[in-house]
């Protein structure tokens, strides 16, 4: 395997996510995905000396990238409790706006050790939160053969999930899975040459996923959106794979992550939301050749209404 090039993160659609806050000098926001701080920062370079920014993050490894400014405030959790902190913080329905970059970072995808990647060998662990939970490791030494072709088909949208899962199950019995190595010597035989990369993509996609309860953090965290923003207030939400902008749509459009929408007696959709593009702003190609990571980035901009 070869060494990984170590770096933090690139963030995408900075200038996009940016202004579809439509950020005023005194006004507070929220950077639910803190990470390297790229989006935060450049929030902060256009608040004035009244204005106050929140970021959220669970991974130690970030509070290296905390700016020294105190319009900033620094919430070590997972933004599925955005609206325990901001009723923490007496800001419960005064957010002017709340931005959501939902992609792995490039230093998660970069550092062996994390097993976020397919392209090193390192412990399969893929927790954002490396002092608790489940790694990767135990979910595929424990899980039952049926949860594995669950997890396998619901994030990571396999056909093959039920051979993929028996095949685990009979490595495990031999030795446990420990390292990234491990697995991909079980997923050699489902790896076509013309698909390899996405089929492992996938894969890893679905186990980071389940380790880390992503899709039910998330439609936690836009339920909170709801009672956080203020009348007016912005939502910015980056997504990079079709489960979770599927959740975005809906949310921004209903209300809901399920997309039912309730209508008035008229037949009028009732929706807490104003879409600000109707349609998704994807990266410029200049961005995708500069940073690849970026080409399957979705930005949906929305706007609470009164």
């Amino acid at each position: 395997m070869k060494e990984p090039v170590i770096s933090y993160h690139v963030p995408v659609m900075l200038n996009e996510s940016v202004e579809g806050l439509e950020i005023k000098p005194e006004g507070m926001y929220v950077d639910v995905t803190f990470g390297g701080g790229g989006h935060s920062r450049a929030i902060l370079e256009r608040l004035g000396v009244c204005g106050r920014l929140y970021g959220f993050d669970r991974d130690s490894d970030v509070e290296k990238n905390i700016p020294s400014d105190a319009r900033f405030v620094f919430v070590r959790s997972n933004f599925r409790y955005l609206y325990h902190f901001m009723r923490y913080h007496k800001a419960i329905g005064q957010v002017d706006g709340i931005l959501a970059d939902l992609g792995v970072s490039s230093h998660h995808f970069d550092t062996c050790e994390r097993g976020f990647s397919f392209r090193f060998d390192g412990c399969l662990d893929m927790r954002m939160n490396t002092r608790s939970g489940r790694t990767a490791a135990d979910v595929l030494n424990t899980c039952t053969e049926e949860s594995l072709a669950n997890i396998f088909y619901m994030y990571g949208e396999l056909k093959t999930a039920r051979k993929l899962a028996s095949a685990i199950v009979c490595a495990r019995m031999a030795k446990n899975i420990k390292t990234t190595d491990d697995l991909l010597d079980i997923l050699k035989p489902f790896t076509g040459k013309d698909k390899e990369k996405k089929f492992l993509a996938q894969v890893f996609q679905a186990l980071r996923i389940e380790v880390n309860d992503e899709m039910s953090a998330l439609k936690k965290m836009l339920e909170h959106t709801l009672t956080a923003l203020k009348p007016g207030g912005r939502l910015v939400v980056i997504t990079y794979h079709s489960l979770e902008d599927r959740v975005v749509k809906n949310f921004m459009k209903t209300g809901n992550y399920k997309g039912e929408a309730e209508h008035d007696f008229y037949g009028n959709i009732h929706t807490p939301f104003r879409l600000i593009n109707s349609k998704v702003i994807v990266p410029r190609e200049e961005e995708v050749e500069k940073n690849p990571r970026s080409r399957s980035a979705k930005l949906r901009v929305a706007e609470k209404m009164a």
